[in-house]
């Protein structure tokens, strides 16, 4: 029974106090809380032979790197174990979602309930494994260009089995950390994987107020200020922004040796981002590629040398060809995503075994066709809502004049995201206690 005081309360600092009343609830909050401990700790662990001082000196000058590091936490910078982060593992289920369309194998396999994915899922985690190597090594051969770490091989004096212990270490961090996020999506709250990028995020957030403040002047913090609320308000609009198909289901039930029809109506939700954000995260990795590889050529002093120089340039956070293309390969990715996650819900053969109907639409492909439209339509605001938030702060930058400023819409889009899905399902468990949860 809620007493008097607690009335009184504001809402969300009730679901709060409720949340860590009840024993099981208040068991999941603690045991997710200290899994991203577990993970921050890891992120302060560099793996051997780091200069530290030339490595602060390189992510100094290097935007790039810089740029990476945020959605790190500061492991990047630390050159640590979890360095890779988790991002080897996301890149491998979108290669396998995007896969499972188009392999029929896979399609079967995706079809056999939860036993399918559990496969696909082990699938995923042995595709992880190279793509984090290739990644880790890409790591340590431009950390020893810049005379962070020696010995890499094949370079001149390289070490193979020191190689392989770095490239180990990098490769166990990031199946380590996919396990405590899938242990936080079993025993804690939210989706653990979003989770420990969520934190990451975070924990770089003070290092990056701090160059705000250094780089801009009083009213240009206020200014990027009212800028971040109001980016963070348009994502929370398009977030929770969906439309409705009506719905209605019939069936025969047989009783007292006669057949009743019943009917019952209800609704399909197809949000505006769908997509969610797998496209940003997407166009960002396919942005980022061609700088990533200028970094290892732009030291020799051939013609190699002097394409990859002016690569570096026009693929730098600070230029206006990388934000163009952001903006056009997040619209792609989305239209692309969208339909191709769209077209395996079967949303349509669905409704109709399960005796459903759009009204006023005929059941099978005449359905299908008529949420293809709708979803197409609502891509179109979606994809553009994306696009606007990815490259929002390259002009915000220009304004205030800070180079700073240029991730906080690309962190706050993933920051919003998975704060909202673990508020839902922090409500969804107050909810089934008899509790008010923290969204009306």
């Amino acid at each position: 029974m809620v007493t008097q005081e607690a009335e009184e309360r504001p809402r969300l600092l009730q679901a709060a106090i409720d949340s860590f009343r009840i024993p099981d609830l208040r068991a999941k909050i603690l045991f997710t809380l200290f899994i991203l401990a577990v993970f921050r700790f890891m992120a302060q662990v560099p793996i051997p032979g780091i200069d530290q001082g030339r490595l602060d000196n390189l992510f100094a000058n290097n935007q790039l790197l810089g740029f990476l590091d945020l959605f790190s936490g500061g492991a990047l910078r630390n050159l640590s174990v979890a360095a890779l982060g988790v991002f080897p593992y996301i890149t491998s289920s979108i290669v396998m979602q995007l896969l499972v369309p188009v392999i029929p194998s896979l399609q079967r396999m995706s079809r056999e309930g939860e036993y399918g994915r559990q496969k696909i899922n082990r699938i995923t985690h042995w595709i992880t494994v190279p793509i984090a190597a290739a990644q880790g090594y890409g790591q340590l051969q431009l950390v020893q260009q810049a005379g962070v770490i020696d010995g890499v091989w094949p370079s001149a004096g390289g070490d193979l089995i020191g190689t392989v212990a770095m490239l180990a270490s990098l490769v166990a961090g990031t199946m380590f950390l996919v396990w405590l996020g899938e242990l936080i999506t079993e025993r804690g709250i939210g989706n653990g994987i979003s989770l420990i990028i969520f934190a990451g995020i975070v924990a770089g957030f003070p290092t990056l107020i701090q160059n705000l403040t250094d780089q801009a002047s009083f009213w240009g913090v206020v200014a990027l200020a009212i800028t971040g609320v109001g980016i963070i308000a348009l994502i929370v609009i398009f977030t929770e922004a969906h439309r409705r198909i009506p719905v209605q289901y019939g069936r025969s039930i047989f009783r007292g040796g006669r057949m009743y029809r019943q009917t019952g109506a209800t609704y399909l939700p197809l949000r505006i981002n769908s997509a969610g954000m797998i496209p940003v995260i997407f166009a960002f990795s396919i942005v980022i590629l061609p700088g990533t590889i200028a970094n290892f050529l732009g030291v020799r002093d051939d013609w190699v040398g002097s394409v990859a120089v002016m690569f570096q340039s026009w693929f730098a956070p600070d230029h206006v060809l990388y934000w163009v293309l952001t903006f056009v390969l997040v619209v792609a990715f989305t239209f692309f995503y969208t339909l191709v996650v769209f077209q395996q819900q079967q949303l349509a053969e669905n409704l109709q075994k399960n005796g459903g109907f759009v009204p006023g639409i005929r059941p099978g492909p005449p359905t299908q066709e008529y949420l293809n439209r709708v979803i197409l339509r609502l891509t179109v605001g979606g994809a553009l809502y994306l696009g606007f938030v990815a490259v929002v702060a390259y002009p915000a930058s220009l304004l205030a004049d800070v180079q700073a400023a240029l991730l906080p819409s690309i962190s706050m889009l993933i920051m919003v995201g998975v704060a909202l899905d673990t508020l839902r399902q922090l409500e969804a468990q107050l909810m089934m206690r008899n509790y008010e949860g923290f969204l009306r």
